[in-house]
């Protein structure tokens, strides 16, 4: 198994879907484009030879089309809190790995405290938040580690330079917002806590060349869900560039803009990871270009691990739990310079 075979894509005409489906291709895979929107499926298959399947969400047996004869699914439509659980039952339904790129942290609460149990028992495989937030954090969270079994603390800070935010990232925040009553959430004391009082503003150490910035302290993300389903860390903190979370958050910040043939913006990014246990610490940095664009390899070598048997675990599972961290990081050595200080 592995290169060759048909892979779903749910939401393939996304701003991250389309990256995925090329990424897939680049691998060897075929894609199968599917979605909600019959039009946008139909100009994305005209452009690219490949076999488009519409299928909604509210209709089961149209997922059960889509998903006919394929080896696994990638979930890229969000938001996640619509979509995630009915494209989860129709991979269950087909006996096939599922795989999203949710950032919401209630989407994929739900995926863990939902689907755990049945998909352990089909023995087959459900890996959520496999993305630049949930998958890549967590990959390096279980990297830093090393041989810890224990950590007192895990911090994840984001520098990103900027950030142009999809329409898709803006339905999902929404989403997450309604979710929780306008609420931010942290997770702290091995559990997550909802607050309704401001986030902290602070400054970060990044390594160089970006240096120390402000941050906003507690921007939490999917982060707070994926490292702890599976290291024993009870203060999970993540934060964000100050100057990025303001681009996110105000409404005439326009969508990502290419900048180069495979459709990268200019973005840029470095992932500060740092994890306490006692006196010591280990640190795992990484750095790249565009965090829509970084999510297809991530995603895409999640899908050829998974389908050429190079899992540790079966069930619900995060990204640091099912795959072996430091070398899936060494995987993505053309897309993400990594550096471990353990």
């Amino acid at each position: 198994m592995g290169p060759g075979q048909m892979v779903a894509v749910f939401g393939a005409y996304g701003h991250t879907g389309r990256f995925v489906v090329a990424e897939l291709r680049e691998r060897g895979f075929v894609p199968v484009l599917s979605g909600r929107d019959a039009d946008k499926l139909r100009v994305l298959a005209a452009g690219s030879g490949l076999e488009a399947r519409p299928a909604s969400v509210d209709d089961p047996v149209s997922l059960d089309r889509a998903l006919a004869g394929v080896a696994a699914v990638v979930n890229c439509a969000g938001p996640f809190a619509v979509t995630a659980a009915p494209v989860i039952e129709a991979a269950l339904r087909a006996g096939i790995p599922y795989v999203d790129v949710a950032a919401e942290i209630e989407a994929n609460v739900d995926t863990f405290a939902h689907f755990a149990d049945r998909a352990r028992a089909a023995g087959t495989v459900i890996v959520p938040a496999m993305a630049f937030f949930g998958g890549l954090g967590d990959l390096l969270a279980t990297a830093a580690m090393g041989d810890w079994t224990a950590a007192d603390e895990a911090h994840i800070a984001y520098g990103l330079n900027s950030w142009h935010p999809t329409d898709g990232t803006r339905a999902s925040g929404t989403v997450s917002r309604e979710r929780r009553g306008g609420r931010r959430v942290r997770y702290a004391q091995g559990r997550l806590e909802y607050r309704a009082d401001n986030p902290p503003t602070l400054k970060w150490p990044f390594p160089e060349p970006m240096g120390t910035r402000a941050v906003i302290g507690e921007f939490t993300m999917a982060d707070v869900v994926t490292v702890p389903s599976h290291l024993s860390i009870p203060e999970v903190c993540t934060y964000m560039a100050l100057e990025a979370a303001g681009e996110l958050s105000a409404p005439d910040t326009p969508e990502p803009a290419a900048v180069d043939e495979s459709g990268r913006s200019a973005q840029t990014f470095l992932v500060d990871v740092v994890v306490r246990a006692g006196g010591s610490e280990r640190r795992a940095v990484a750095s790249g270009q565009d965090i829509y664009a970084v999510t297809a390899p991530l995603v895409v070598e999640a899908v050829d691990r998974i389908l050429t048997g190079r899992t540790k675990v079966v069930g619900v599972a995060s990204a640091g739990e099912i795959f072996d961290a430091p070398d899936f990081l060494r995987a993505l050595s053309s897309h993400i310079h990594v550096e471990l200080h353990v």
